[in-house]
Parts: structure tokens; sequence; C-alpha cells
């Protein structure tokens, strides 16, 4: 790429939800996990499917297919949790996000996106950065942030902040 040229190539992970391919901004992906037990949590919204344990910490999960407004993802041998972190005014939110699969991170030529179409998506295309071309198709690329709105993000430190809570009760009550 020559030194005139202004666009900016950033790195995205992507994944597959339904029949669908979305990426996800590489800064906001901390690591990919193989499937865990998830503990549920009562009165939570149905997109939150609980906690899991990630290395002696609670960490929220969220079906982004049920978030879409998809069907319910079904478990499967490619099924992965994409640990993700977004950066609130509180400071940082970690969530586990349950993808269909994983397939690589590519670098995709910010100056080569599209604009989301208004109409024909399955999802609230306000959640869409924008698309970028891939053989035959497109990639559709996540505002992670604009996915959940403030109070869904308050929902989810906040169950973690008592999950966390209640393992410390559990310790000290041993």
């Amino acid at each position: 790429m020559s030194d005139n040229t202004q666009s900016q190539i950033n790195q995205y992970l992507t994944f597959s939800l339904d029949s669908e391919i979305f990426a996800q901004s590489i800064s906001e992906v901390r690591e990919v996990l193989e499937y865990a037990t998830i503990t549920r949590i009562p009165k939570t919204p149905e997109f939150m499917l609980g906690v899991i344990n990630l290395r002696g910490n609670a960490v929220p999960v969220i079906d982004m297919r049920l978030k879409l407004g998809l069907p319910k993802t079904e478990r499967t041998v490619d099924t992965c949790i994409i640990i993700t972190e977004v950066q609130m005014e509180e400071g940082e939110n970690i969530f586990g996000a349950l993808v269909d699969s994983v397939h690589e991170v590519m670098e995709i030529d910010q100056d080569t996106l599209e604009p989301t179409p208004k109409i024909g998506t399955k999802i609230d295309s306000s959640f869409i950065r924008g698309m970028a071309k891939q053989d035959d198709g497109f990639i559709m690329l996540l505002d992670i942030v604009k996915i959940f709105s403030d109070n869904e993000l308050n929902t989810i430190q906040k169950t973690t902040e008592d999950q966390i809570e209640e393992e410390k009760m559990e310790v000290l009550t041993t």
C-alpha cells in the first residue's frame, strides 16, 4: 500500500450466526473459548444465558442469536464463546458472546465498506457499522456497543457483580 493512501485497514474476527457471517473488531475480543458450562441466573433477560467460570471470574454469556432477533443458538461441536470487552463510562464490561462458529481474523479496508441496506435484513441495522464483500456474499460488521442498550449493559455488569458476591459468600460460609 502506498504512503499516499488514506484508507484505514482494521482487523475483524468473523463468525456465523444462523446462515449469516458477522464480524467484530478484534480490538474488542479478548479470546475465543470452546463451549463451556453456563450457569443460569434467574430473572435476567432471555438473551442472557447465565455465567461461565473464566479463570475464577464469573463472566456473563449472551446468546447473540437471541439478541439479534434470530432463533436460539443450538449447541454443536463448532459453538464458541467470544470473550468481549466493551468500554463504558464506568469502566470495562466483559461478557461472552455465544456464536455458532468462529471463522478467522481478517483485515478489512474501511474504504471498501458498503452502507447497510435499510430493508431486507433479519436484524435491526442500527447494530451494523457496514458490510464488507466476501466472495458472493457479505460480512456484516457489528457495532457491539450499539447492540446493547445502556440498561442492558448495566444489567450484564450487575449480574457479574452479584455472582461474584454470591461466590464470595459461599467461600466464607464453607
